[in-house]
């Protein structure tokens, strides 16, 4: 049995066919002919282009629309002004294609794969996949189809890039195994989008498995069983039968409204890194945006975006839920999060250093600046600032009144907005936690941070193997600072969320609904999820599990009491 990241859900039972990597080897020779070389190099960008556009055609009508935005980013990449300036400069210099387009992609390889956040990391990876199509074909090396798979195939690769996807026919593809990636990849959203189970991240699943090997996929719980015998294959042919049969009957809360078994209604938000993510929250039957990551428009660029570029995002997504709340939240770089251009200094411990709110109180132009271009997007739906990694009230009172100074600026000018705009914040901290009481007086909503609160309550980093044991929302700790944190917010009448991955997890909804919770934002696949899970619980059952909870006094005792009631 091989273990890995649960990327997207369901029981896949085939044969393994192994996806070799290509050899991309050529001779970094000096050009003389400089100009028939740069005219090589973008021949071999238009092949790129075409070959991309068609393969999201493809993956169009295989997976959707959205999902073949992913390949049209491609694109766009490889035609950015900037990327195919610099190639063809080092070009001009001596270099050959092959170089001059390996050294510009694994500039921003290494400028994305140097954070720890996921989102930031699969940048990298669409470089890198980019990279791979374009030495290919200046190599003249056929790049690898999964188009001809016979039926019943387990893809098993390193990693399975979205070029290599675009081809995959779902019909006869029942399950994916890769080395690399994780939930938030575009391998793992690729395969949600075409229902097939994967599980990415399995340590040398391409040595330890064997082309042709019988082998089951459980997507679900992360899990890889080589060579089963007849029992197993039975047991896990009878859950995938449960699963397919449960995911049908999710479509049964789609347009209901979220509401406990004993009548309690709550709104049910999505998180979005982008704009064109506010789509994937209405078609998922999300209430609204409960996070609006902005730091995703600063990425994957050389210079900050402009108050004109920013406006547009936010309005955009403002537009597309159509008066439903957009939560936006400011700027939150450093830690985990870096951005080259904005020249953040190396720090011993990013984490605890120069990030989000703090950086942006400091650098008041840049801050002002997206501070406009959201006030201004609130006219054109129910818009909503959150500043993060609030630790102080000085630093929400400041954030405030600069909140204050943009409205004034634009009210001179003549330029509408929402007055009453409502400006919240992140409690994701043990400081935030502890003086609770107080920063609910002087905010407009609270949403709470469960991935950074419970490093921070546990002194633990998730990316740390040796005290991942001790990385989990339902830790005594945690919890208590949750309810605290819930408690202030419905005593000062202000509504309170959560927008960390605690708020998709089945065991903790119970919880947060005694507690007081009165929104959950979660990713886009999970919205249904959720609804039914809250739509099985009454107040009263859940205030005896809460209650009983709160009596534990570890982890395991209570993981192993809210196991039993799933």
């Amino acid at each position: 049995m091989l273990h890995g990241t649960p990327a997207s859900e369901g029981i896949g039972l085939g044969r393994v066919m192994i996806v070799e990597e290509t050899k991309l080897e050529y001779n970094n020779v000096t050009v003389t002919d400089t100009e028939a070389e740069v005219e090589r190099f973008r021949n071999a960008v238009k092949i790129f282009c075409d070959n991309t556009a068609a393969q999201a055609d493809a993956l169009k009508a295989s997976a959707g629309k959205k999902e073949a935005e992913i390949l049209e980013g491609h694109i766009q990449m490889m035609k950015d002004p900037y990327m195919c300036g610099e190639i063809e400069k080092l070009i001009d210099n001596g270099q050959c294609a092959e170089a001059a387009l390996e050294y510009m992609c694994d500039m921003f390889i290494s400028m994305f794969s140097a954070t720890d956040d996921e989102l930031t990391q699969q940048r990298a990876a669409d470089v890198k996949d980019l990279k791979t199509s374009m030495l290919s074909i200046l190599l003249g090396v056929k790049e690898v189809k999964l188009s001809a798979a016979p039926k019943g195939t387990v893809v098993v690769a390193k990693e399975l890039t979205p070029s290599m996807t675009a081809g995959i026919n779902k019909e006869n593809i029942v399950g994916i195994i890769t080395e690399t990636g994780g939930k938030t990849s575009h391998s793992a959203i690729l395969a949600r989008a075409l229902e097939i189970p994967a599980v990415l991240s399995v340590n040398g699943a391409v040595s330890k498995l064997s082309a042709g090997e019988y082998v089951i996929v459980d997507g679900s719980e992360g899990v890889v069983i080589d060579e089963p015998d007849d029992a197993v294959i039975q047991e896990y042919d009878t859950k995938r039968i449960n699963f397919l049969k449960e995911r049908k009957e999710l479509e049964n809360f789609r347009g209901k409204a979220t509401k406990a078994l004993s009548g309690e209604e709550y709104e049910l938000f999505c998180n979005i890194g982008k704009p064109e993510d506010a789509i994937k929250a209405v078609d998922a039957d999300g209430e609204g945006v409960g996070l609006f990551r902005t730091e995703f428009l600063f990425m994957d660029r050389t210079a900050l975006p402009t108050e004109d570029e920013q406006f547009d995002a936010y309005k955009k997504a403002a537009l597309t839920l159509k008066g439903k709340p957009v939560i936006i939240r400011t700027l939150d770089i450093g830690g985990d999060k870096e951005i080259p251009y904005l020249g953040l200094k190396k720090e011993e411990n990013p984490f605890l250093g120069f990030r989000a709110i703090r950086y942006c109180l400091k650098h008041k132009d840049l801050f002002k600046t997206q501070l406009r271009a959201i006030v201004k997007a609130s006219a054109f739906g129910d818009v909503r600032i959150m500043f993060p990694l609030i630790t102080a009230v000085e630093e929400l009172r400041e954030g405030k009144a600069l909140v204050e100074e943009v409205k004034a600026e634009l009210r001179e000018q003549g330029v509408e907005f929402n007055e009453n705009i409502p400006v919240g914040i992140m409690t994701e901290t043990s400081a935030a936690v502890m003086i609770a009481d107080i920063l609910a007086k002087e905010s407009d909503f609270f949403s709470i941070g469960t991935n950074d609160l419970t490093g921070y309550t546990m002194a633990c980093d998730r990316g740390n193997d040796d005290v991942a044991y001790l990385y989990s929302p339902l830790q005594p700790s945690v919890l208590r600072g949750i309810k605290y944190i819930i408690d202030c917010a419905n005593k000062n009448n202000i509504s309170v969320g959560m927008c960390g991955e605690a708020a998709a997890n089945p065991m903790m909804v119970p919880l947060l609904m005694s507690f007081g919770l009165t929104e959950f934002s979660v990713s886009a696949p999970s919205v249904l999820k959720v609804r039914k899970t809250i739509s099985a619980w009454s107040k009263a059952e859940a205030d005896k599990v809460a209650e009983k909870v709160l009596a534990m006094t570890t982890e395991k005792e209570i993981s192993d009491y809210l196991k039993t009631l799933l």
